[in-house]
């Protein structure tokens, strides 16, 4: 470059000999021939609508249409209207069955995706609401609907996953027993290291639920710094006795929300540690120890999901996180809008705002009032039309899968029933027996009895064979065959 060069960028002008200048604005007209457009100092191209002075010109802007309405154009068109369409052509949007039609591309076999486990326990009323879909799935595409059932809230990968884990899909319960329980933990209530009646000498257990032992395990695991937490139920803000997911972090959250509910909490779809952030230490999350409460479906789901060794389920910390199992002895679990709006406030009179605690026990149901006067007592099957339909394929009563089992029955009133089944269980006796009334299980029958009848109507409603040998996993074509579920639902148009 010499020092008569101009800087690179900027245009160069010329003299024609009569002071004129022949290049200008970015353009060389010497010689009668025009060039390119020369680049300017910014390394881009002079803009059309600036003048020599980069000054901007007047600039009119469409008036907005009416509220409600697309924005029109200079042609009238609006932007959604279809313009050049051959003579006979339907552009209407295609089914999702076009999936399979593209480029001849079969669906490979291994992928069963969200919509097959909507079809086969979701729509079919199956759905037990255990959660662990959710907390299975790595993609985070599964939420919570309002009516508290699963639901796709984003794309589905086909991972299977979710249909893989699922206690009334693709999850064999009974070959989960066996996994975790040994050999024995298919007849009579189990193989358990120890069993005992129990209850807590405690002014707050007139809230609990028979003799308090649920509550006084997590008080003193939290106590003794062996939790963090405890995943349990609470009474929601919005309906009286709809129970949701809480974390108790403290006795006095344990205290407050001592007794039960009987409709599901989606509990495993509420393991997202940042949900609860704001209750937790502050440590690694590896670091964390929970324990939960649950319904036996419950527990085997969490105990599926922590056999696998992979960490890219969406709640994995939290699955991770829980240590201590405690199962509430089940039989049935409910609709709460069935139950508790249907059967006890339209049939029987009873607002939700008068029930002060709910129990069932001998095969009642039992209904009181907040000062303990009982305004109801009926047979529990009386209730059948609340209950969820896929208890009725539920064969553990006792919570094979838990560390810990408590319930009523076996018992005395006032006392529970505790079965205490692995050694981490038997752990959390031992933190707790110090403030505990306890001797022998007084009726090992009625638990041994219960479960029997419980795995009898189970065996009654199953559609395919139970077999403690079989694979963990059930292949979705081969549920499809016992239940008459179809095949590939996710290819059908919606």
């Amino acid at each position: 470059m010499t020092d008569r060069d101009p800087l690179p960028g900027v245009p160069r002008t010329s003299d024609d000999g009569d002071g004129d200048e022949c290049c200008t604005d970015g353009q060389c007209t010497c010689g009668g021939q025009e060039s390119e457009p020369q680049a300017i100092a910014d390394g881009g191209m002079k803009s059309a609508n600036v003048d020599e002075n980069g000054s901007l010109g007047d600039v009119q802007f469409t008036e907005p249409a009416a509220e409600g309405t697309s924005q029109k154009i200079e042609n009238g068109d609006s932007p959604d209207t279809r313009v050049g369409v051959p003579d006979g052509v339907d552009l209407d949007t295609p089914g999702y069955s076009i999936r399979s039609e593209m480029n001849d591309i079969e669906e490979p076999d291994d992928k069963t995706w969200f919509m097959e486990l909507d079809t086969a326990v979701i729509d079919d009323g199956r759905c037990i609401q255990c959660g662990t879909c959710v907390a299975s799935c790595p993609s985070d595409s599964i939420g919570i609907g309002d009516d508290g059932l699963p639901e796709l809230v984003k794309m589905c990968t086909g991972c299977s996953l979710c249909w893989d884990f699922c206690p009334r899909g693709g999850l064999r319960y009974e070959r989960q027993w066996k996994i975790t329980g040994g050999e024995d933990n298919v007849k009579g209530a189990g193989d358990p290291i120890t069993e005992f009646s129990a209850k807590v000498e405690e002014d707050w257990r007139g809230n609990a639920q028979d003799g308090g032992v649920v509550s006084s395990l997590l008080i003193h695991l939290l106590e003794d710094g062996e939790i963090d937490g405890a995943l349990i139920a609470t009474e929601g803000e919005d309906e009286a006795w709809k129970a949701e997911s809480f974390l108790a972090t403290t006795p006095e959250d344990v205290i407050e929300n001592a007794g039960s509910f009987y409709n599901q909490t989606m509990a495993l779809g509420n393991l997202d540690l940042e949900q609860w952030e704001h209750k937790l230490p502050d440590k690694d999350p590896e670091d964390l120890s929970l324990a939960m409460v649950g319904t036996p479906c419950e527990i085997e789901g969490i105990r599926a999901l922590q056999d696998f060794s992979w960490d890219y389920q969406s709640q994995n910390e939290g699955v991770r996180a829980v240590d201590y199992t405690i199962a509430l002895m089940c039989t049935k679990n409910f609709n709460y809008e069935r139950l508790i709006g249907e059967q006890i406030e339209e049939k029987r009179g009873i607002s939700p705002d008068e029930i002060g605690k709910l129990d069932i026990l001998h095969g009642n149901m039992y209904v009181y009032g907040h000062d303990g006067e009982e305004l109801l007592t009926e047979d529990i099957e009386n209730f059948h039309d609340a209950a969820l339909k896929g208890c009725d394929e539920c064969a553990d009563f006792t919570g094979y899968a838990a560390d810990i089992t408590v319930g009523s029955v076996g018992s005395s009133d006032e006392f529970s029933s505790v079965i205490v089944r692995t050694e981490q269980g038997l752990d959390a006796w031992e933190h707790t027996e110090a403030d505990l009334t306890y001797h022998d299980l007084e009726d090992r029958g009625a638990v041994g009895g219960l479960q029997s009848w419980d795995k009898k109507k189970a065996f009654n409603s199953l559609k395919r064979p139970f077999d403690p040998d079989a694979p963990r996993f059930i292949e979705y074509t081969e549920h499809a065959e016992n239940y008459g579920t179809v095949l590939n639902p996710h290819e059908a148009d919606h």
